[in-house]
This record gives C-alpha cells, structure tokens and sequence, in this order.
C-alpha cells in the first residue's frame, strides 16, 4: 500500500494562469506557505523574437504594469516581449466620430502595453520558482475537495493530498472551486464570438492601438513588435461562423475592410481561433476557506481589454486583506476576512461591468438617433481635451 503524501499550505490558489500566477508571487513576500495547482503547466514561451506569437494577448495598463514591477516580474516580460502602445483611436463605423487618446498628451512615454498571455504567465512563474515558500503543483487535478471548519483539503492525482487555511479559486470562467461551492453566477451570452489572430499591416502601426465600432460588433488592432498586430473581433454568430469559414485571402480583404485600410492590406501570419462571449458575476466572492478571484468571479465583454486588469486589481486587494490578518494576527480564511476582500472588489468590479456594458449596447444600438448621437459624442469628447485624459488617466489606473 502506497502511503499517502500530505502538504500542508496556509494558501492554496488553483489556476495558474495570469490572477494566480500573480498571487502567488504576491503572497510569497509574507511569511506564509503558498501552493499554485493547475492541471497543465502553463507558460514555458518563449524564444523571444523568434518565436511566433501566440494568440491569446492582453492590455496590460499601467496600474498591472506597477504590480508586476513591485513583484520584480516585469523585468522577466521585457526580456521576452513587450510591446507598448502610446496613443488609441477610436471611432464608429456610423459616421465620423472619433476620439484620439495620446500619451504624450497625459505626459506619460505609453498608455499601456500589448503582451502575449504566455510571457506573462512565464516570467511570473520564473519569480515564483525563485521563492522559497511557494511551490508549484503543475500537471495536477484535482480528485475530492473536503471542507472543514479549520482548513480545506484538496486530494490530488498520485495519492498527494493538499491541506491549506485559505483556498483561493483562481480557476477560470468555468471555476472548479467556484462550482464545488455551490456559488450561482448571472450574466447571459452576448451571442457573439471574438476572433483572434495575428496578422501583419501593410502601413506602420504607429505604437497605436485602433478600434472601430461595426454594426456586427467591435474591431481591435494591438500594436505588437516587427509590425505585426494581434487583433480582437467580435461579431455575431452567424458572422463569426462566416469569416471564419474564408479562405485566408477572403479574410485578409474583409479584414482589412473592417478597418477601413487604416493600416492598409493585411495579411494572416497565424492561425485564427474563435472565442464565445459572455458576461458573468458570482454572487458570491467567498465560500467556506475560499474565495475566488478574476475570471472566476467576473467575465466581461473584451471591447476596453478591462478583464486580466480588473482580475490583477482582485490580487492587489486580496493580497492587502491577507497582510492585515496576518499582522493582527487573525485566521486569513475566517469569514470576516474575506468580507472585507468581497467588500472591496465586488462594488468596484459591478461599476465596471455596468461602464462596459452600457459602452457595449451604446456602441451597438443602431436605432436612430443613436448613431447620430454617438458620433456627436465622439467628436465633442475628443475637443474636451480634460474629461477625455481624465478617462485615459482612469483606464490607465494612474
């Protein structure tokens, strides 16, 4: 008989990717025993600027950019790829309006920065291997989940079992842990799909970002390095399934239509892969010794690439409410502790999705006047020069 192997940790996060990566690095500067558990072993990219890109990027503002600089992460992404964007133009395909954030505007070098999902993921678990209370469980799943009244326990795959003070869902949209504790969501399907994929620009991208409003949904070009950009669109199923079905030159020319050849003809350099969207918020944050965090909690439309940054703001919060119990020398998994986490991201996370879902109906309403409306909008926010970097400084976190 094989005798059981037992770790015991006072956080336990499962999902690896970009939220849990994140905190773990975080919560490996207390005093504390951390696990990060995944099912795959997510990250292991890149070779920099010869590797292709991958399909999966995301806006890192400002504010991300600072908590993984304050984790001494951020260096690690530099070294693979980063790539910054310092203006964004965006505009309706119902008419003339448009607005132009510059950051030379707001006194800053960039907005933000385009970076490919697996390069932050990688150096994030770079600095997490180089800390001596965290450790990593990849390639495990999870079999039975046991709570109890003063810790939880996980059983692994290899007869491992996990014992830990505070369980940290971190797992995705479609989160384990969130299910296991019975924590319903609300939200719908958009009926919409985004595609995804990295394509070269005949003209210069100019380190800026585009996005152009189409009655089928919103179109998003991502500055990337060596000219290339990653690109977002979202249309209705019936489109989605019909572009997606083109030959890369059909797709090349509707594309590049799309974005009223701004950026002249463009070209596929990668594969193309099609996303369903949907918006969803738990009712709850926090179960028994748990609580959840990022995608976990909260999914939202990708129109202002607000969702890692709204789940990266989650570990900021949380990590701030474990350090207050550990210094008043309070259980970090007792209720009231993670109250005061629910506390403080729930309303914010609500106010957000509400911003982003009225901008989404706004944007995709073509009853008249809307459209009128909104071009009028557009034009008067791009003169008033204070409320329109007073935006830009909000979305930028700074």
């Amino acid at each position: 008989m094989t005798e059981s192997k037992s770790q015991q940790f006072d956080v336990l996060i499962v999902g690896a990717g970009i939220v849990g990566a994140t905190l773990a690095c975080a919560l490996g500067g207390l005093k504390l025993r951390v696990g990060l558990i995944d099912a795959r072993a997510p990250g292991t990219q890149n070779d920099g600027d010869k590797a292709e890109y991958d399909l999966r990027v995301s806006a890192i503002t400002r504010a991300s950019e600072n908590i993984f600089k304050s984790l001494s992460a951020w260096q690690g992404m530099v070294e693979r790829r980063v790539s910054p964007f310092r203006d964004m133009r965006v505009w309706d395909a119902g008419g003339r309006g448009e607005i132009h954030f510059d950051s030379a505007e707001l006194g800053e070098p960039y907005l933000g920065h385009t970076i490919e999902n697996s390069v932050i993921i990688t150096a994030l678990l770079d600095r997490a291997r180089s800390q001596q209370n965290v450790c990593l469980l990849l390639n495990q799943t999870i079999g039975e989940i046991v709570d109890g009244q003063e810790a939880v326990t996980l059983r692994l795959a290899g007869d491992v079992t996990a014992v830990t003070t505070l369980l940290v869902g971190a797992d995705g949209a479609r989160s384990q842990l969130r299910q296991h504790a019975g924590i319903e969501t609300r939200g719908w399907s958009y009926g919409q799909q985004a595609i995804v994929a990295t394509v070269q620009t005949e003209l210069p991208h100019q380190e800026t970002a585009w996005q152009r409003f189409l009655p089928t949904g919103p179109l998003a070009f991502l500055p990337l390095e060596r000219g290339c950009c990653s690109i977002v669109w979202s249309n209705n199923d019936a489109k989605a399934d019909e572009l997606m079905s083109l030959a890369a030159d059909d797709f090349n020319a509707a594309l590049g239509d799309a974005l009223e050849r701004r950026l002249g003809a463009v070209k596929l350099i990668s594969e193309r892969a099609a996303f369903p969207l949907s918006l969803a918020h738990a009712e709850s944050y926090i179960g028994q010794r748990l609580v959840l965090a990022g995608d976990a909690a909260h999914t939202i439309h990708p129109l202002a690439g607000q969702g890692a940054n709204l789940g990266l703001a989650d570990v900021a919060d949380l990590v701030e409410v474990v350090a207050m119990a550990l210094e008043a020398k309070k259980d970090i998994g007792s209720h009231n502790m993670l109250r005061r986490y629910e506390r403080r991201r729930k309303g914010g996370n609500l106010v957000m999705m509400a911003a982003m879902e009225g901008f989404y109906r706004f944007f995709g309403a073509s009853v008249a006047p809307l459209p009128r409306l909104r071009n009028m909008g557009l034009e008067l926010m791009n003169r008033a020069t204070p409320i329109k970097n007073l935006i830009a400084r909000r979305a930028m976190g700074i």
